[in-house]
């Protein structure tokens, strides 16, 4: 399987540009903890590592879309907003423009329905994005599939 290692900086991100959506990747930057809201009113705690990912996945293209990306991105590593999941069978699942995973590895996947998974390692994305795996690197990410659909811009 090819690879395909990005250097990314925590005051860089990442965005994946699919056919109908896009996935905007950046550093946590700083070790902290996130916190997800379930259904059955619990809190999961997961502690996130300086070089962990934070991939938020927009269901549209272009500087609208790019923008409420690094607004997401600053909302959970500069203002520690919780992630809310939702039941699977929530009206307001439809109505999601964008969602978020964050850990050491994502799987963008479109057979989810957006907002209703805690697990942190799976994410919902557009069809073209469906398949990808973005790992954590020291300096970057690692994307397990030659992808060239990309660009990367300051934070």
């Amino acid at each position: 399987m090819d690879k395909k290692s990005i250097r990314l900086t925590s005051s860089q991100v990442l965005f994946l540009i699919g056919d109908t959506g896009t996935v905007g990747i950046v550093k946590v930057a700083k070790e902290k903890f996130l916190f997800i809201g379930t259904p059955d009113k619990e809190e999961i705690v997961i502690f996130l590592e300086e070089d962990d990912i934070i991939a938020i996945s927009a269901f549209g293209k272009g500087e609208k879309y790019e923008k409420a990306i690094k607004s997401m991105a600053y909302l959970i590593r500069e203002m520690n907003s919780p992630i809310v999941v939702l039941e699977k069978d929530h009206p307001s699942s439809k109505r999601l423009d964008m969602v978020l995973s964050a850990g050491n590895s994502v799987l963008l996947s479109c057979n989810i329905v957006p907002g209703t998974h805690p697990e942190q390692d799976i994410l919902c994305s557009c069809d073209s994005l469906s398949g990808l795996v973005i790992n954590k690197t020291i300096d970057g990410v690692e994307i397990e599939k030659d992808f060239d659909n990309y660009k990367i811009e300051e934070i």
